[in-house]
């Protein structure tokens, strides 16, 4: 279920995650985050009511040698969801999933080279290779989005955000990508280990 609204819930633990995050949880908990161009996968395993959502800045694969926040790239932020899901006492077998985001927020580049479709399409290739079904979707367009995935029933509650909203996500989205290419661009920190004679 993927509905318009978003329904107080008293009873469940809250968490926020943010660009790079990787939950999941056995016990009912509201997962939530805010999406622009970034994409969020919601996991649920209906059998063992467990759920465990990501938040991915860009699609691929980062490079450990010189950044080691690397769940904000694509494949490393999926294999640490579906590794976190199993911890918490998933079976492979039984997950299916939910994507959120991937919108085209910034407008002065070609929608071809947004990382908003960039995401949405490493997720749907991930998922399709993985043989994981999706069984939900709100994707592309341009509007932000907030979102709140119950782990315990696998349900999300959707909101669309206003243009001021809107502008604040791009804005972060922007400087977290800018973070990320001056970490890139820096020299790693070489450590060298001598045998004591």
């Amino acid at each position: 279920m993927i509905a318009e609204q978003v329904l107080p819930n008293i009873t469940k633990k809250h968490i926020r995650i943010h660009v790079g995050e990787v939950y999941s949880f056995s016990d009912p908990t509201i997962i939530q985050t805010i999406l622009g161009s970034c994409v969020s996968v919601c996991l649920f395993d209906p059998v063992r009511k467990v759920g465990g959502m990501n938040h991915i800045l860009l699609p691929g694969n980062g490079d450990l040698k010189k950044f080691d926040d690397s769940t904000r790239y694509g494949i490393n932020a999926m294999e640490m969801l579906i590794n976190s899901m199993m911890k918490v006492g998933s079976r492979r077998k039984n997950i299916v999933s939910k994507i959120f985001g991937g919108a085209h927020i910034i407008r002065s580049i070609d929608l071809t080279m947004s990382p908003g479709p960039q995401n949405v399409r490493f997720v749907d290739e991930f998922l399709k290779l993985e043989k994981i079904p999706i069984v939900g979707r709100k994707t592309g367009g341009n509007n932000g989005r907030k979102i709140f995935f119950h782990t315990d029933t696998g349900e999300v509650f959707l909101k669309n955000l206003a243009n001021t909203q809107f502008d604040a996500v791009a804005r972060e989205e922007r400087q977290h990508t800018e973070l990320l290419r001056c970490l890139l661009d820096k020299p790693a920190d070489v450590e060298l280990f001598r045998k004591k004679s």
